[in-house]
């Protein structure tokens, strides 16, 4: 008889003697009655934190039930759940002989039981014994037991943990602008879908999240009518009524589970029946602040607040007003705080409720410096690294900005917000995000988390996979939102334990062993560093005018700032390094290089998508549970792979294109086509990859898109869309290349004239100029033209006050009976007395005349001025006023709107030559 022979009868019998004991630990819990004890008139959170613990009791196996008030002494096990201060908690904390802890921490809780004791859960507040009710239920969850012994106190570093919908689409409403998106279920059937909301609110106290952000631009005309302002509301009587019955369903719901609602808003906007009523526009980010339109604000804020005033407020001051400058303050001082005490005189009320000022696109410590002395219960808003995802060392002057809202004394809190770099693939790296929160705290001095969905912020609910029934953020993102509230709570957890726990979580969620769940972890990991660093080494703009996976232009690695390149990205939002062009420059100098550069990056996202591949094959054959996401998750990571292959092939040809331009030898040329080559291919893969698994790349799907193509009418949104786009510019380059080797002789191209139009002008009253050497630009200075490009000849300046423009916003009323272009020059030097450029990232208007792209770059010299960049405004026939902000620019006169203006650097302020010809 062999070893296995005797071994199997006693396996058998210890295989017995097991499932005896658990028969006989489940009958024993079967009997075991448990009370759970909560006070007589115990908070709605106490009671529902109570209801969740009985339901893991029910599960485990025990028979539970919830009683109210003092309790006789029994024989059934007793957990005590209250304030340390209720009369159910204080006999208890006397036979634990337990002292009231002097500084209690909001939020905070302690479970304690010892045998033939009480088991006690006490919270410093409802929202302390709603989570310490959690914590418990979720032991028992995963033991099947409850706890025996159990001494554990615990509290949230964050004071607010928060997760945002956006009540918005990827695309405008008909004869609406961006953010004009009224409350109504045909617009938005989910608002209205409570069975989804129950489901969203358990995933945020499931995960102790205790803030809900909802993102509209002017929410206000659904949800409250005004008596001196009956047409501005803009749903009809049904759905008014349905709206008002969603919010309070919203709210107590929400309240239950620990979780403040705030309502977000853009200033300035009004309703579009009450723009239409007074004959103006919705939003005009260059109007100045008139009486009717603050008057119109400050009492819908005062009515939502005395309709609502559990439900806090977040106030975007930029973008929809002109940043920066006083009206932010008068605004937020003069109409908006006094419109919330509005409110709350109404209701007999003093409390006030929380008003968070988000800090983009206005001076926030100026603002909460004005502000604070008229109202306390104030919070900061800015974006972690603007509207994506790039880094976890953030430093320069974003870092100051947070450390200097940080420094106020309210609180501080970190959004993370849009990610355009990371949609539409999944992202689950728990060491980048544990590492981000950590520098929320360590870097910015932070304690708040505002948290985006992590793609398809404009689609929600749903993701841009491309299933039927299509699939919810809520469930294919489950990673997300865990990962950030986890660290939300604690950021310093210990690194390997995490590793461990991740991989549970992972193995739990594919039915896999241990160490394949860790392998699942690795691939989140490795895919996690590529999206970041592509774009904080090679990208154009932190914000959503840029869609990273989508790729990028030639043009746009070697020319970036004709694209309005965002300098913070590098500046800030990236590890001290350098961009293409500055890389390029040091290699052909022989200079040393610096920090992170553009081809280490290339073979790091390489290496990363290498091994994410490796680890997510080594688990592929063992997943046993939720077959077909894992299916999409290994996808994402063959994306990832392909992509990052894509940039960094792109990158290497880029940087031997660049050495084109201060060696002036083909060759170089030359050696960029196999690396384009293979870019090309790699993205071809990419577009394989997608086309049947995804609906798009972006959520957002509207002129505001810029790069790599501009997104009108939801196009330019699939891979499939763009290969045509870089295998042209592959064949451009190619041609370009042969042009110049046969070329021989070299004639020097001809500037192309720009066509002038006649327009009318009805107002302001000015004087002409023709674009010459020494003409005067402004009809207030002696500054004259000393240098111009000769496409400008033909075209006539319009002669502005320059004290005039800096004092007041410029605004042209005229008419033409042709499309036109209206050439636009700004000083390329930032300063509050020169207009600022267009730009995407802080004015959602920045694009809706086409303007936001630099057509013609240093353009012009003016004697005492910075060099002028031209952008192009466009403008159909018939009537039209243009506004711009306050400061100096130069309006260089009316163009034919047909014509193509070539877009180059006239490479007046002593640029290097442009190559941008090669790819256009």
């Amino acid at each position: 008889m062999n070893r296995y022979t005797q071994t199997f009868p006693l396996l058998i019998f210890l295989l017995f003697l097991s499932l005896t004991l658990s028969t006989a630990q489940q009958t024993a819990k079967k009997n075991q009655a448990i009370t759970i004890v909560i006070p007589a008139s115990a908070h709605v959170r106490t009671t529902f934190g109570a209801e969740k613990l009985k339901q893991a009791l029910t599960k485990a196996g025990y028979q539970s039930t919830v009683a109210k008030g003092p309790q006789a002494k029994s024989t059934d096990t007793q957990i005590v759940i209250g304030l340390w201060s209720d009369n159910v908690v204080k006999p208890v904390i006397t036979t634990y002989a337990l002292t009231v802890p002097a500084d209690l921490k909001k939020e905070s809780f302690s479970i304690r039981r010892d045998p033939q004791k009480p088991l006690l859960i006490a919270g410093a507040d409802p929202s302390g014994t709603l989570y310490g009710c959690m914590e418990l239920a979720d032991q028992v969850t995963a033991t099947g037991k409850l706890p025996e012994t159990i001494n554990l106190s615990d509290k949230p570093e964050m004071v607010l943990r928060g997760t945002c919908i956006g009540v918005q689409k990827p695309t405008y409403l008909p004869g609406r602008d961006v953010y004009e998106y009224p409350y109504t279920p045909e617009t938005f059937p989910w608002l209205y879908d409570k069975a989804l909301w129950i489901r969203y609110l358990d995933m945020m106290v499931e995960n102790r999240y205790n803030s809900l952000y909802l993102w509209n631009g002017h929410p206000f005309a659904s949800l409250v009518r005004l008596k001196e302002y009956p047409y501005a509301v803009e749903v009809d009587d049904a759905t008014f009524k349905k709206n008002e019955e969603m919010f309070r369903f919203l709210t107590e719901e929400a309240d239950k589970r620990g979780v403040w609602v705030i309502q977000m808003f853009y200033n300035i906007i009004v309703s579009k029946p009450f723009a239409e009523h007074h004959k103006i526009k919705t939003q005009d980010r260059n109007r100045p602040i008139v009486p009717l339109i603050a008057d119109y604000t400050r009492k819908s804020i005062a009515a939502f607040v005395e309709k609502y005033p559990n439900v806090g407020l977040l106030i975007a001051l930029g973008e929809a007003m002109e940043g920066v400058g006083q009206d932010d303050v008068d605004w937020f001082t003069k109409t908006i705080i006094p419109g919330v005490k509005d409110g709350l005189k109404a209701l007999g009320q003093t409390n006030e409720p929380p008003l968070v000022l988000r800090a983009h696109d206005t001076d926030a410590p100026r603002v909460m410096k004005a502000a604070l002395p008229l109202y306390k219960n104030l919070y900061t808003e800015a974006k972690f690294n603007g509207e994506a995802l790039t880094t976890y060392t953030p430093r320069g002057k974003w870092a100051e900005l947070h450390r200097t809202l940080s420094n106020i004394g309210t609180v501080q809190i970190e959004n993370v917000h849009i990610l355009a770099n990371l949609e539409p693939f999944r992202y689950g790296s728990a060491d980048f995000i544990q590492k981000s929160v950590q520098a929320m705290h360590n870097v910015y001095g932070a304690n708040g988390l505002h948290l985006y969905p992590q793609a398809s912020y404009w689609d929600w609910p749903y993701t841009a996979d491309k299933t039927t029934p299509r699939q919810l953020q809520l469930d294919r993102d489950w990673i997300w939102y865990k990962t950030w509230a986890r660290y939300a709570w604690k950021a310093g957890r210990n690194r390997p334990n995490e590793v461990t726990y991740w991989g549970n979580q992972l193995a739990e969620k594919y039915g896999l062993p241990l160490d394949k769940g860790k392998d699942v972890l690795e691939a989140y990991e490795q895919t996690g560093e590529i999206s970041p660093k592509l774009l904080r080494r090679y990208g154009i703009t932190d914000g959503n005018r840029q869609t990273l996976t989508l790729g990028m232009l030639m043009t746009q690695l070697i020319n970036p700032f004709r694209y309005g390149l965002l300098t913070l990205l590098y500046e800030s939002e990236a590890p001290e390094g350098e961009m293409i062009i500055d890389y390029a420059e040091k290699d052909w100098k022989h200079e040393k290089h610096i920090g992170e550069t553009p081809v280490q990056v290339a073979d790091e996202v390489v290496e990363h998508g290498k091994k994410a591949v490796e680890a997510i094959d080594k688990a592929t054959g063992a997943v046993t549970k939720d077959k077909e996401e894992f299916t999409r998750l290994k996808n994402d990571v063959y994306c990832q792979n392909a992509m990052a292959n894509f940039y960094a092939q792109k990158a290497r040809a880029a940087l031997a294109i660049l050495r084109y331009k201060y060696s002036n030898d083909v060759r170089d040329l030359d050696k960029a086509v196999p690396f384009l080559e293979s870019s090309v291919k790699h993205y071809a893969d990419l577009v394989n990859l997608t086309k049947d698994t995804y609906l798009y790349a972006n959520s957002m799907q509207t002129k505001q898109r810029k790069i790599p193509m501009r997104g009108v009418d939801a196009t330019y949104i699939t891979w499939a869309e763009m290969l045509p786009v870089y295998q042209k510019e592959l064949n451009h380059f190619k041609h370009s290349i042969d042009s110049l080797k046969t070329a021989t002789n070299t004639v020097a191209k001809q500037p192309i004239a720009l066509k002038p139009a006649t327009v009318t002008i009805q107002s302001p009253q000015l004087e002409t100029y023709a674009i010459e050497k020494g003409q005067r630009v402004f009809a207030d200075t002696a500054a004259t033209i000393s240098e111009f490009a000769p496409e400008l000849k033909r075209l006539k300046g319009l002669k502005f006050s320059k004290a005039k423009q800096q004092l007041e916003r410029t605004s042209l009323t005229f008419t033409t009976t042709q499309p036109v272009k209206l050439l636009v020059g700004f000083f390329t030097e930032k300063n509050p007395n020169y207009l600022p450029t267009p730009e995407l990232e802080t004015d959602a208007s920045a694009n809706d005349y086409g303007q936001s792209e630099i057509k013609i770059s240093n353009a012009i010299l003016v004697s005492g001025q910075p060099p002028v960049n031209i952008h192009a405004y466009s403008f159909k026939s018939g009537q039209h006023t243009l506004n711009l902000g306050k400061g100096a620019c130069l309006l260089l006169g009316f163009m034919d709107g047909n014509q193509e203006i070539p877009i180059f650097d006239a490479g007046l302020a002593g640029n290097k030559k442009n190559i941008d010809w090669l790819f256009e």
